[in-house]
């Protein structure tokens, strides 16, 4: 921190600098950014900025300099730093009618980190991955800032409604984006500058969220939903009767649960009687049993042999992931629940409930709407400190009760630039030095418009942060969904397109993820690859690093020779390569027929040649075009997968 007599060097130094000002009663203000732990931007103008009575004289004193100005009519007043370079920790001195101390300040690089829940997903929920990591998670130069979740369709918001700069540590980490964490790891592994990131996400959000009104005039759809939600009675109604209807069927499906009927005989009890249940293999879907397609609430029992040693000691249950809720109880005792289907199910059993021998696990599963069950391809144990119990295989099921499909609520937060207001605009006075953005999955049904959309919204978070050169870094769906047989079709390919075509804009750089995805999960856990290659990214876009590779091979050109296609690309590093030695696979070619077939590829040099016997005369070339194109395996040297791409431009 500041040395004591530097302290009372600069106390003077306000003083006098604010000795002649008249004071009209009132407090200097700052925006929730400026405040203890914060990173400022280095090697740039750096704004500070406040509000305080009309007129009042304030003045700053950092780094050994004082600033000072007046607010203006509006009580608005703002100082510029320059010149700051990394380092601290320092200390913030703001004298008006009172002062105001910032304590800990870093000097580095600014990060904001937006998009949706993959950008959102905590490192509590990728714990399973990152045991290591959290454990040593003690750098107090990294420092976070999480933007409280909320929308606003009237306009700009001048500030957030809360927040506060935190540094990584064991517990304070949980809360942190995963990808976020691990970008800044690597940037401060590769230059030691402190980093700060402010992570302003929201899950499901749609890129048109998070675009301001007057950039949304070129989407006339979106316009005119913003003009539509800023009637706040509309607001009201629709989530008024949301509720209703929502918490109706509810309470019709628990007053219909034969489950909760009997309260001498509720069907999580320890010592029910399931001789007339039917059996279902877990994981799976309940659709393909007896009781077919329904909606409602599907109960399931298992038993399970705890070793004495193990009885009355706490213990870990892993449920996978349930579609779309449940409610977990071990012995009669109620262990944990949750409300929808994408978190996965982490429950602790509490001391004094396993018992050696003979244990029941129960499991009530409502289903909303769809096909209601068990995920597969996700972990179902019982740990104990000395066993795991798995789970999978034959469980008991009872249907509780039907119902007819409950349609989801409207969410009004993911309506267009309600983000933006509220989320993003109390930041643009804030100096950084880039964004990265993790976002699509909410646009894959309308990857035309996302083309047009995406760029919109970095022209836009550009022009009103001021810099037109701002690094956007971002990152492309992962794989995701089942895998097809053939070559088909995906509007997931086609949004990975969008992103791979916003390329075109220059200060601009992609994160490949189509080998890091879960094809069963949305939101794949494996977030510390993401970060890595967003970092590499950056170090080429942000840093200006020419010699790093910023990410793997992309699509360049395609010549037609013969019967072959000879693909050429960029990004190729060190060379091409088949990963694992393998043959290349997921390319594709057609004729003019428009009709795809699995075609035969080879590296020759920086290039790729495709072929097939049935395609005598190719006229386009797919690669990767998939939901999950599991197995694509052309990366280059320094071990980055290439882009998905497609030569034709073919609509239908």
């Amino acid at each position: 921190m500041i040395h004591r007599t530097r302290k009372i060097r600069i106390v003077i130094l306000l003083a006098l600098a604010l000795a002649q000002a008249t004071f009209v009663s009132g407090k200097a203000t700052l925006p929730k950014l400026i405040s203890d732990g914060m990173v400022l931007q280095r090697n740039a103008e750096v704004k500070i900025w406040g509000w305080a009575n009309a007129g009042e004289k304030v003045a700053i004193a950092f780094g050994g300099s004082v600033y000072t100005t007046s607010a203006n009519g509006s009580g608005e007043w703002e100082v510029e730093l320059s010149g700051l370079s990394a380092g601290g920790p320092y200390q913030m001195m703001i004298l008006s009618d009172d002062t105001i101390t910032i304590n800990n300040i870093l000097v580095g690089d600014v990060w904001v980190c937006s998009g949706q829940s993959n950008m959102e997903l905590s490192m509590e929920r990728a714990r399973p991955l990152y045991q290591e990591e959290i454990a040593k998670a003690q750098n107090p130069y990294i420092r976070y800032f999480e933007v409280p979740k909320t929308y606003d369709f009237k306009g700009p918001r001048g500030d957030l409604s809360g927040g506060q700069w935190q540094s990584p540590g064991p517990e304070s980490v949980l809360s942190f984006s995963a990808v976020a964490y691990f970008f800044a790891l690597e940037l401060f592994d590769t230059y030691g500058v402190p980093v700060g990131l402010i992570n302003t996400s929201l899950g499901g959000s749609p890129a048109e969220a998070w675009i301001s009104e007057e950039a949304l005039k070129p989407f006339p759809e979106h316009y005119r939903e913003v003009q539509r939600f800023k009637d706040d009675s509309l607001i009201v109604q629709i989530e008024t009767q949301d509720k209703a209807r929502i918490e109706k069927w509810y309470r019709d499906l628990n007053s219909l649960d034969a489950g909760y009927r009997d309260p001498d005989n509720l069907w999580y009890g320890a010592e029910l009687n399931t001789s007339g249940w039917r059996e279902m293999m877990v994981p799976g879907y309940w659709a393909g049993e007896e009781i077919g397609k329904v909606n409602g609430v599907v109960w399931f029992r298992k038993e399970v042999q705890v070793p004495a040693s193990e009885a009355g000691q706490p213990a870990r249950l892993l449920m996978g992931r349930i579609v779309d809720a449940d409610s977990v109880f071990v012995n009669g005792v109620f262990v944990g629940a949750t409300s929808y289907q994408y978190p996965p199910r982490r429950y602790t059993i509490p001391p004094g409930v396993l018992k050696a021998g003979k244990n029941i696990i129960t499991v009530r599963v409502i289903s909303n709407i769809g096909e209601g069950g068990f995920v597969a391809d996700k972990p179902y144990e019982l740990i104990t400190a000395g066993s795991t119990i798995g789970l999978k295989g034959p469980w008991k099921y009872q249907l509780g009760a039907t119902m007819a499909p409950l349609a989801s609520q409207t969410f009004i937060r993911w309506k267009p630039a309600g983000l933006y207001n509220a989320m993003l605009a109390p930041l643009l006075n804030y100096r950084i030095k880039g964004v990265i953005w993790y976002q699509g999955e909410s646009n894959t049904q309308r990857a035309e418009e996302y083309k047009e959309l995406f760029p919109a919204l970095i022209r836009d978070w550009r022009a009103n942060w001021g810099r037109e050169s701002l690094p956007f870094l971002f990152v492309q769906l992962a794989n995701f969904m089942e895998t097809g047989s053939g070559p088909s079709d995906s509007d997931w390919a086609r949004l990975r397109e969008a992103q791979l075509e916003t390329l075109a804009l220059p200060h601009t750089g992609m994160a490949v993820a189509i080998d890091i995805g879960e094809w069963n999960d949305i939101h794949p856990l494996n977030k510390k690859d993401v970060g890595k290659r967003l970092a590499l990214a950056a170090r080429r876009v942000a840093y200006g690093e020419q010699q790093v590779v910023p990410s793997g091979p992309l699509f360049q050109s395609m010549e037609v020779r013969g019967d072959k296609a000879v693909i050429a690309f960029s990004n190729t590093g060190s060379g091409l390569v088949s990963r694992g030695g393998e043959e290349l696979r997921h390319f594709a070619i057609a004729g003019a027929d428009r009709q795809f077939v699995w075609a035969e590829a080879r590296i020759e040099g920086d290039q790729v040649t495709a072929w097939s016997d049935k395609v005598p005369k190719p006229v386009a070339v797919r690669y990767a075009w998939a939901d999950n194109p599991e197995g694509a395996n052309l990366y280059n040297k320094e071990g980055l997968p290439a882009s998905p791409f497609r030569t034709d431009e073919w609509k239908d």
